[in-house]
């Protein structure tokens, strides 16, 4: 039989808190028995500008689930891939590579407004499943409808990578919206502007 497998991609710039909860939240609330994090080298719909260096965003997803007990996978195979990275690609590859598995999306509702603008956004929907975790503002049943998108029960985590990396630079605290080592990391390899502690 085969496994179920939720594919959740991202520039993880970094990964906080919110991510953790979604994660959590699919692996015990739906059909999922995995739960894939692929680390993304360049989204192509945000700038470089402010990117951390892939090595490092996939460290920092990694060292978040130590410890956790939950069924995660943390890839790096959009770096294998031609860039910049297209969601199409990564399923067609992975399921390439992984055939045993069922492969589902998961992005957030916000997404799904400019879905159709994603390369061959019809044939991700025709062949897996699209799941959509909520956003505030974003709730709005036609447009999960439109994208024959499943819409997630899951808890509304309305904190962004944009806020940490825009104040932790500025010396803020913010160990309580990052995984555990996440905050460490972050400083030891003075990333987003911040110092050694």
């Amino acid at each position: 039989m085969a496994s179920n497998a939720v594919i959740f991609s991202g520039s993880f710039n970094p990964i906080h808190i919110g991510h953790l909860v979604i994660a959590n939240y699919v692996v015990e609330f739906t059909s999922a028995d995995e739960f894939w994090f692929v680390v993304s080298p360049h989204n192509p719909f945000k700038s470089k500008s402010e990117l951390a260096d892939f090595r490092h965003r996939f460290n920092m997803v990694k060292i978040s689930f130590e410890g956790l007990d939950l069924p995660v996978v943390v890839s790096d195979m959009e770096n294998t891939l031609t860039q910049p990275s297209y969601t199409i690609n990564t399923i067609n590859a992975l399921s390439e590579k992984y055939p045993e598995k069922e492969w589902s999306l998961l992005i957030g509702a916000d997404n799904l407004l400019n879905f159709h603008h994603w390369k061959d956004a019809s044939k991700i929907v025709e062949r897996h499943r699209l799941l959509a975790y909520p956003r505030a503002g974003f709730d709005d049943d036609e447009l999960y409808r439109k994208n024959n998108a499943t819409k997630l029960d899951a808890p509304i985590m309305e904190i962004s990578s944009t806020f940490i990396r825009d104040n932790i630079s500025k010396g803020h605290n913010l160990r309580a919206l990052l995984p555990d080592g996440v905050f460490e990391y972050i400083h030891e390899h003075e990333l987003y502007g911040t110092k050694r502690i």
